[in-house]
């Protein structure tokens, strides 16, 4: 059995999945693309510059990717989002500042728990949402 993080792309972020893995890939270390398969003219779903199907690794992990130009009632939700943790402090610092920045948002500053010290699970913890509307947690361990 496999279980894979999957992301589609749809709304005003339809068009937007090749750019965001390519982005994505560029920042994290030991990652890639591996594979893009567009949809064909007149296939549902949508055309042929939206991914129909994409796979990628950051960090070793693999990660699908798909676009659709239906009119979906549902996108991206802080409710789930991709959860890092490292213990290098300049790593996370660097990625969360990276993700977070043009037109992200972030919901909580990476910091200590008001300057007073771990969270209890951690150092540092933060959470932003990218430019593309997928939602990142940062955990810096000890």
């Amino acid at each position: 059995m496999t279980t894979t993080t999957f992301l589609t792309f749809v709304g005003d972020r339809c068009g937007k999945a090749q750019e965001a893995i390519k982005f994505y890939t560029s920042i994290f270390p030991n990652s890639e693309i591996k594979r893009i398969v567009k949809y064909s003219e007149g296939e549902e779903g949508g055309t042929p510059e939206l991914i129909k199907y994409g796979l990628f690794s950051l960090n070793g992990t693999d990660y699908m990717v798909a676009e659709s130009n239906y009119n979906h009632a549902w996108s991206f939700t802080p409710s789930v989002s991709i959860f890092i943790s490292d213990n290098s402090d300049e790593m996370i610092q660097t990625l969360f500042e990276k993700l977070s920045s043009n037109y992200g948002k972030i919901m909580i500053p990476l910091d200590n728990y008001r300057g007073e010290g771990d969270y209890g699970f951690g150092k540092k913890f933060g959470w932003c949402e990218d430019k593309y509307g997928v939602s990142w947690q940062f955990l810096l361990t000890e």
